[in-house]
């Protein structure tokens, strides 16, 4: 999901709308939703954990000083995070690993579903993203997820409720992460994933659809957690897809809400 913005600097892109899958129409919100989405100045990608508590591992930068190799998806010894303020994680340890798996757990949050919802997705910004830059970003990203014409391009309400019978999928589902630059107080994190993106139930015009994507977060080092400073979001890397036939709405729908989501901690 994304949104764009003109200086070139910070990019995040919203989902865009969709044809239907389940035998509706081809897709052809792809461009008007993007145009759109383009209009709102300069956002940034979503949320972060307000409270730090209990933290787990150790605190210094030199701790787990060498990153987990791309293959290593073995647990490291590191106590999971806990929860922090909403049910977002926090309390990430203060070194490399800490800092992927903050960049990680915050893309979960900043691509679910809640950010369509004021009252949630303002809890998030200022829970994930530091002090001054929650408090710089609240207003565009209040403006782009609020947009009306964006809302109805992806089957959403007003207040971004998906319409009887169906229900609105928003996850992002981590794959890797990778620290591209590292120190005390800053990290720069990459994050491969995939994002579902959609209404599930019959009749939807923008059924769920799978996209796959790569973020950098530039992370800081602030009251004893890492926050997101800022993102830049870019396609890929995409498989190839494999010949699978595609499920049912009523599927799709009992999926969604049989299986919950995860949060990522390394």
């Amino acid at each position: 999901m994304s949104l764009g913005d003109d200086t070139g600097r910070t990019r995040t892109r919203l989902p865009e709308a969709g044809g239907d899958p389940y035998g509706g129409a081809r897709r052809n919100g792809r461009s008007s939703s993007r145009s759109l989405v383009t209009v709102v100045g300069v956002v940034v990608l979503l949320i972060a954990a307000i409270a730090f508590a209990n933290r787990g591992g150790g605190d210094s930068d030199e701790e787990g000083g060498d990153s987990p190799k791309a293959a290593a998806t073995a647990p490291t010894g590191e106590k999971p995070v806990p929860a922090g303020a909403a049910g977002i994680p926090a309390g990430f340890a203060h070194n490399r690993q800490g800092a992927e798996s903050a960049a990680a757990n915050y893309s979960v949050v900043l691509g679910s579903d809640e950010m369509f919802d004021k009252e949630r997705r303002r809890t998030i910004v200022t829970a994930v993203f530091t002090p001054d830059d929650a408090a710089a970003r609240q207003g565009d990203l209040d403006a782009a997820y609020s947009n009306q014409e964006f809302l109805a391009n992806i089957g959403l309400d007003k207040n971004g409720k998906a319409p009887a019978g169906q229900t609105f999928v928003s996850r992002v589902v981590p794959v890797g992460t990778k620290v591209t630059a590292f120190s005390a107080n800053e990290a720069s994190v990459e994050v491969w994933y995939t994002s579902l993106f959609g209404l599930s139930g019959e009749g939807s015009t923008n059924p769920v659809t799978e996209s796959w994507y790569t973020t950098t977060y530039q992370l800081q080092w602030i009251d004893n957690d890492w926050k997101v400073v800022d993102f830049q979001q870019k396609d890929g890397p995409v498989p190839v897809g494999r010949d699978q036939k595609a499920s049912t709405a009523d599927d799709m729908t009992k999926a969604v809400e049989e299986y919950g989501g995860f949060t990522y901690a390394r």
